[in-house]
């Protein structure tokens, strides 16, 4: 059996590929059509017009949707080894669950509600799917730790820390230079000086998203043992 074919590793595998395809196809259907800088755009900004608003939109909510699941799988995944073992907190589970699936809430109103369009919903949006995603890399690398040596190895919960880490410190450059940011066109014209927290602030942006969704990766090893079954049961 090849490996993505045991239990449920599909989910995250498909999850990664499929977003980082998002992200890169948009970039670079705006790059050909000239709507971008080649040199680190925002990410909404490769989104922002049509066809890549499309296209990107429709990308990212069959991400949030494979999020969403993803998310829940490793939901029950911890539950399970909680009610077996007792070394995790349900409490603490519950609170990753939470922050995940307002993470993927945040992806579908990026997703639906552009930025030239609607700037002001579409940055609630953002800031939700960052600081959602962001708590719940550092949650569940929590939950990684105290879950040892039940589950995941040491060597994936280091991983797992160090995604969080810089997904963290990455986040707050991004917000905090987001502010100073004074080009307000998708692309600049020739002879512009280039806003350096404009770059600052997308760079960052760039590695808090890859960074949530490579922390999606360390899944693989601990969904080969996992499958989740639906039950029909009639009302008495």
């Amino acid at each position: 059996m090849f490996w993505f074919k045991q239990g449920l590793c599909f989910l995250p595998v498909f999850l990664v590929i499929w977003s980082s395809s998002t992200f890169i196809v948009s970039y670079l259907i705006a790059l050909f059509r000239r709507d971008v800088d080649v040199i680190f755009p925002f990410i909404s900004d490769t989104g922002a017009n049509p066809p890549e608003s499309c296209i990107f939109g429709l990308m990212t909510f069959i991400s949030a949707c494979a999020g969403t699941a993803t998310i829940y799988a490793r939901y029950k995944y911890v539950e399970k080894l909680s009610v077996n073992t007792r070394v995790v907190n349900p409490r603490l589970n519950k609170s990753g669950f939470v922050f995940g699936m307002f993470s993927c809430l945040g992806m579908c109103i990026v997703a639906t509600f552009q930025e030239t369009a609607v700037p002001v919903v579409h940055d609630i949006g953002a800031i939700v799917f960052f600081v959602s995603g962001v708590l719940y890399t550092i949650l569940e690398s929590v939950l990684s730790y105290r879950a040892y040596p039940f589950g995941s190895s040491m060597s994936v919960c280091r991983v797992r820390a160090g995604i969080a880490i810089l997904a963290s410190l990455a986040f707050f450059p991004t917000v905090i230079c987001k502010g100073f940011v004074k080009q307000t066109k998708l692309h600049r014209d020739p002879g512009d000086e280039y806003d350096p927290f404009h770059l600052a602030s997308a760079v960052c942006e760039w590695v808090v998203a890859f960074s949530f969704i490579c922390f999606f990766l360390t899944y693989i090893d601990d969904f080969k043992l996992l499958t989740l079954r639906v039950e029909t049961k009639y009302a008495e």
